[in-house]
Formats: structure tokens, sequence, C-alpha cells
């Protein structure tokens, strides 16, 4: 996609692996400019092949993002090579599996500076450049874990809530400037990305991300959506859209549910290898790609997401279905009345049907 009659370009962070190497590869599909940031070389290497085999153009920066000193050199690099940033993807992530009481200081600390204040330290590069230019798009990767917690996971959860209280206030301040300039969350469900097997864990077997789980893409494909339709919020998959709803109805109900089945639901049953090495304060080596190791499991498809990427043509979809439905009603009931009833033109059915609608 071309903005200003120029390619689009984009900043994506945590874009090695993940989710984040497949928003790489979708915006890249539009012929992008693309700054790819994290720690590991060899993962910022494949992105940008992948990025280049599908059309798009990037820049590699090694970065790690809780230092607001290498994402401001970095986003200076990305414009000096592909000019203004467009677009600014809020993904890098890293968390720790475990009971809080068995989590230190120093690993709640680091998830809560990466995960957290790497998405406050890349929106305040963006807004620096975008907020003179009165344009331009901020994207967080949230999660439905923003609004619902689950046990095993405090560290990361506690940051993506507090990537949704200071994103709600940022919005309010751009409203009150009269600023062009967006932003936007998209909530993600359980995906299958390498996280599972790289995130530091102190769990008895390997963390599995709770079912159903999800391709990457699914959340990949939102994304550029939301980037290019700024929706305030976008909740991406029905387990989403249950967990979010669930918990402002009945939060009781869903701890004592999650303090029940979320143990064992994030965990297959395989013993965890304690030796394994972790990317909490250091990348893993290597080139891990977008996907886990769950693809069998992994639906790359989800109709409520595109629903929410096509709300007009969803609510088409079911009123037609609403009004097909209660034609057929219609006209079952009218087929007991009397012979004269049942030759009376399509349009008797019809508007029967309405009237039962306004009902």
């Amino acid at each position: 996609m071309k903005s200003n009659g120029r390619h689009e370009v984009v900043v994506i962070t945590g874009a090695s692996a993940g989710l984040g190497r497949a928003i790489a590869q979708e915006f890249a599909r539009q012929g992008a400019r693309i700054g790819l940031l994290a720690r590991g070389e060899q993962g910022l290497l494949g992105a940008q092949h992948d990025v280049e085999h599908l059309g798009g153009r990037a820049l590699a920066i090694p970065t790690d993002v809780s230092d607001p000193t290498q994402i401001e050199a970095a986003a200076e690099q990305i414009e000096k090579e592909f000019g203004p940033i467009d677009v600014w993807v809020n993904n890098a992530m890293v968390t720790v599996f475990a009971p809080f009481d068995q989590i230190t200081p120093d690993e709640f600390k680091r998830v809560t500076e990466v995960t957290y204040l790497g998405y406050v330290y890349g929106t305040m590069t963006a807004l620096h450049r975008m907020l003179p230019r009165d344009r331009g798009v901020i994207v967080q990767v949230g999660s439905a874990l923003a609004d619902r917690s689950i046990p095993l996971q405090s560290a990361y959860c506690g940051a993506k809530h507090a990537i949704e209280g200071f994103t709600d206030s940022i919005r309010s301040e751009l409203i009150h400037k009269r600023s062009r300039v967006r932003i936007t969350m998209v909530q993600m469900p359980a995906m299958n990305t390498p996280q599972f097997r790289l995130s530091r864990s102190k769990l008895p077997n390997k963390a599995q991300p709770v079912p159903p789980i999800f391709q990457p893409e699914v959340g990949a494909r939102a994304v550029v959506h939301a980037a290019h339709h700024t929706p305030r919020e976008m909740w991406i998959g029905a387990p989403t859209v249950k967990a979010i709803v669930g918990g402002f109805f009945i939060p009781g109900l869903l701890d004592r549910l999650l303090a029940k089945k979320a143990y064992s639901g994030q965990q297959i049953d395989e013993p965890r290898d304690p030796n394994r090495p972790d990317n909490l304060f250091e990348p893993v080596p290597g080139d891990h790609g977008a996907h886990g190791p769950y693809d069998e499991r992994s639906s790359s498809y989800s109709a409520q997401a595109w629903a929410s990427r096509h709300p007009v043509a969803a609510a088409a979809a079911v009123m037609g279905t609403a009004i097909l439905g209660a034609y057929a009603i219609g006209t079952a009931l009218g087929s007991n009345g009397s012979r004269e009833r049942r030759r009376r033109p399509a349009r008797s059915a019809a508007r029967r049907t309405l009237a039962m609608l306004r009902q």
C-alpha cells in the first residue's frame, strides 16, 4: 500500500519471530518499507529475507526495546533510509511462566521493562515524529489478558493491562489536541508462536497457549487492518470476546474457573527441559520463524476476526440469515392456514417476516 503516493513505512518491534514476524510478512505483501526491530540478529535477517521475498523492503536493526535510546536511534535510521514513518507497531514481549511467589524481582522487572515500557518508549518515539506531521498510526498489540488475567503469567498480564491503561490516556490526549494521529489496540487470542519454547518457565511441564489456538497470521491480518482503518480497539477470536465480556459480567466466577483449569490448560503432558535457554534477558540464538510447535492444533481462520475486519458484510450476513430464518418460520406457520392464505403472493410472507423482526 502507498501513502501519499509513496510506499508505506512501517516499524515493527519484536519482528524477528512469532506474531511480529507474521505482521512483517503481511505488510510486505502490500509492498511496505519495514523497519524490523528485535534483539536476535539471526531472526531479524530471516525476517528481512521474508519481507524482500514477498515484495517489500526491510531494514533489520538489532534493538532492545527496554532501552529508549536504542529505539530512538532505530527510528532515525529507518526514516533516513525509507522516509517518514506511517505506522508504528508495538509488539515486542517476554514473559515468565511461573506462580507469582516463584518469580524474582529481577524477572518481574524485566518482563515489565520489555512488555510494557517497550510499548511506552516506542509510542513516545513514534509520537515525537508523527505529531508535528499531524499524521500516522500507532498499533498496540494487546491480548485478551489485557482485560482478563490468568494465573501463572502475572508479570505479562500486568504489563498488558498497563498498555491498555496508558493507551486510553493517550487516545484522549490526541482527541483533545484534535490530532489526526491515531492509536489503536488489537486484543489477541492464544496463538501458536515460538514464545512457548523460548520464554522462561518454572512449570513442571512444557508450556502451551490456552486452547483454542490460532496461527499468528490471524493476528497479523488484524494488525494490518487496524493500521489502515484505525478502530478504537479490535477483539480477535471468539475466545478473546468471551474472556473480555466474561471478565466484565462474571469476574468472580472466572477467577474460580481459571484457578481450577488454567494451570493444566497452560501445560502439555511432557516434562520441561530445565536446561534449555530462554529469551528473558538475552535472545536465544537462531531463526525461530513465525510459528510455534502447535501447528496441528492451530486454526488459520477465525470467523470472529473476519467479522471484525468486515463489520458491514458481517452485519448484512447476520441480517440476511435472520430474514431467511424468519421467512422460513413465517412460511411454515402460514402453511397451517387455509388454501387461500397459502396462495398469497410472496410479498405477504415478507410483510409477516418484517413484522416479526420489529417485535
